[in-house]
């Protein structure tokens, strides 16, 4: 016979409540919210839903706000009683290198470099995650210590139950925008007046790194939201099953410290001999399977991405897409015959 614990599902009775969000949120998805103890409902939206005359705005206001924003808020103000210890014996060239690279839970760290780097930094970039579900561990009694960082990176047992940050958690964007918030207050904090931060995201919390972000660094100092093509995994089966429009890009905010500041003129001059070095028509394996003439040419390393099967019956179906738009004017025609005056400045990092 199983032996059953209180963590069972058997030994819970249907969660009613639950059931009933879940219709409400079918019927009118704007209901919901992230409370305390997961998805709720919020009943002003609910009384205005069905026209009660008694819902008041006098508590309105424009910005992005969740359960535990201002402990959030409370947390990047609380200080550090961490401090940095040296590794020289793990470390390389200790005595010239002009380097430094420090392990431990983030906030803290941001807190303990305050003293010695408040406006003193020229260039932020971080890489936070992406919130995708199961990317990063957030348990609901956060602690502010080393404590908190050795257990969520498996260095201790705590005895907790920590576990991915899913959607059917009921806060999956609360405990990212608490995670994050604190973190960017302190990163503000370290930019010097010309300073810049990065940050990397991707359509998961897009949105809502852009709201916290004109809230921390101010609307004005939004310098442009870079689109960085990210590599494709599986490009042959790419196409075979799609829910949703593909999604080939990730994103990289750019903000200032001020909105007077310029970044400075950038080029990189490539090499000859490394042009077509970021083709993405090549596959980086050795498939000599995959090395057949193609209009033309037959590569002697390297080879095509695709099968020849394949690339011929590609190559058949844009001829009769050819076809069928022959009369009918190209997006680079339109542009060239109607728009060829106007600026248009696009930023694309591939």
């Amino acid at each position: 016979m199983q032996k059953l614990n209180v963590d069972n599902p058997i030994t819970h009775s249907r969660d009613l409540a639950a059931d009933n969000i879940a219709r409400l949120k079918k019927v009118f998805p704007d209901l919901l919210t992230e409370g305390p103890n997961g998805a709720a409902i919020n009943l002003d939206v609910l009384k205005a839903l069905i026209g009660d005359a008694t819902v008041s705005d006098v508590d309105e206001k424009y910005g992005l706000n969740w359960h535990g924003k201002r402990r959030a808020r409370q947390l990047a103000l609380r200080s550090s009683a961490g401090t940095l210890r040296p590794m020289p014996g793990d470390s390389v060239e200790w005595d010239t290198t002009q380097n430094l690279m420090i392990e431990g839970d983030n906030l803290e760290v941001l807190k303990l470099l305050q003293k010695s780097y408040a406006a003193k930094v020229k260039l932020i970039y971080i890489d936070p995650p992406y919130n995708t579900g199961a990317d990063f561990i957030y348990p609901d009694n956060f602690r502010d210590s080393l404590r908190n960082y050795l257990e969520l990176t498996g260095q201790l047992e705590g005895g907790r139950k920590l576990s991915s940050n899913t959607e059917a958690s009921g806060r999956f964007h609360t405990d990212w925008l608490n995670m994050m918030y604190p973190r960017l207050k302190l990163a503000k904090s370290l930019l010097q007046r010309d300073g810049f931060i990065f940050i990397s995201i991707d359509h998961n919390e897009v949105a809502n790194l852009r709201a916290i972000c004109a809230e921390i660094f101010g609307e004005e100092n939004f310098r442009n939201m870079i689109i960085v093509r990210r590599g494709i995994k599986n490009v042959q089966a790419q196409f075979d099953s799609i829910a949703n429009l593909s999604s080939g890009h990730e994103y990289v905010l750019c903000y200032s410290a001020n909105s007077d500041v310029r970044l400075p003129k950038l080029s990189y001059e490539i090499e000859e001999s490394q042009a077509g070095k970021w083709d993405t028509f090549w596959r980086g394996t050795d498939r000599p399977t995959l090395r057949y003439e193609l209009f033309g040419n037959t590569p002697e390393t390297g080879q095509w991405r695709w099968s020849k099967e394949r690339t011929l019956k590609a190559i058949e179906n844009y001829r009769a897409f050819l076809a069928d738009k022959e009369n009918r004017l190209s997006l680079d025609e339109y542009y060239l015959e109607h728009h060829q005056s106007t600026r248009v400045c696009t930023r694309i990092i591939y």
